[in-house]
């Protein structure tokens, strides 16, 4: 017995850790809810499965030509199975309902980076224009909200530590976001099979102090921001001539549009997100506005990934000012 229990022991005593370090704001709350999941799971399948076996033992045919007694089940025992399970599952869902709602709201003060996965690698980009591959540098205590979408297949952002997942999609935005609460470096890997090397799509997210973050900054290579970029691909594609903010353009200005409402040619009213100017670029007709024509080309096929990403912040730049004050 000594033998066979040695292995074990062996684990215990080297204190290996059965889970990733609880290192942002909800995973202590992801975890408290797993554990308890999993001992309601534990409890009652012992208490069904030594029912069965009791029962099984108890109530066994003794005899060929044996007759069992008929039964009643009490109404007391029969609201109980039904009440306690339901009164569990609805706790359960209100307790899960709130954690995942707490995690699919950035707060507003939250730093955006673009996410763009591609087979096999992560490429994710800061507002102030650092780029980086398959690793990402954040500061601690500071709400990091990634903006993410992919370039070819689905791909998923994994970061156990933080607790957090979520696919990241070919032409569609995803979003998530997390703050770190302890620095030190954490594991990132895609968690959605992409293709052959889907086992080397890994990274790295490296949680720093705010005063390492901002000598970080400073450190990297000096790059137009990822605003200014898209500012440029406006004016090189034209669109400064059509969106302008006078009064007789022949589209609407885009001053202050990203995050409100906007009601459409067919009665629809969505509000304007990456989704939306994404299609808006790519189909436009698709998305057309009362009181102006159907004017603006498609440009399907001549804005890649990255270019889109530039747009769309460019785009969320403008009339920032005004956003906050209201």
């Amino acid at each position: 017995m000594k033998v066979l229990l040695q292995p074990v022991i062996g684990i215990l005593a080297m204190n290996v850790p059965f889970q990733p370090p609880a290192a942002s704001t909800i995973a202590e709350g992801v975890d408290r809810l797993y554990l308890v999941l999993s001992g309601i799971t534990v409890f009652f399948s012992v208490l069904i499965f030594s029912i069965i076996f009791v029962f099984m033992v108890k109530y066994r045919r003794r005899k060929e030509d044996e007759i069992p007694v008929a039964t009643h089940t009490p109404l007391l025992v029969e609201l109980a199975w039904t009440i306690i399970p339901s009164l569990i599952c609805a706790v359960l869902f209100v307790w899960t309902a709130a954690i995942y709602v707490q995690n699919g709201r950035p707060p507003r003060s939250s730093i955006e980076v673009f996410v763009i996965g591609k087979q096999w690698m992560w490429h994710l980009q800061h507002p102030e224009g650092p780029r980086e591959i398959n690793e990402l540098h954040v500061p601690v205590g500071v709400p990091i909200k990634l903006t993410m979408t992919s370039q070819d297949v689905i791909h998923d952002f994994y970061v156990p530590a933080f607790r957090v997942k979520k696919d990241v999609l070919p032409g569609r935005f995803t979003s998530l976001w997390f703050e770190a609460t302890e620095t030190g470096t954490y594991h990132l890997f895609c968690a959605q099979y992409c293709g052959t090397n889907h086992s080397e799509m890994i990274g790295w997210i490296y949680v720093m102090s705010s005063s390492d973050y901002a000598n970080w900054l400073a450190g990297g290579e000096k790059s137009e921001s990822l605003a200014q970029l898209g500012e440029r691909l406006f004016s090189q594609y034209g669109c400064d001539n059509c969106h302008a903010s006078e009064s007789n353009a022949r589209a609407p200005s885009l001053v202050g549009v990203y995050g409100r409402p906007q009601k459409f040619a067919t009665g629809e009213t969505r509000v304007v997100d990456e989704s939306l100017i994404q299609q808006a670029i790519l189909t436009p007709n698709s998305v057309r506005l009362p009181n102006y024509q159907p004017l603006m080309p498609t440009y399907q096929g001549q804005i890649d990934q990255e270019q889109m990403l530039e747009l769309i912040a460019y785009i969320k730049s403008l009339g920032s000012e005004e956003r906050k004050g209201q």
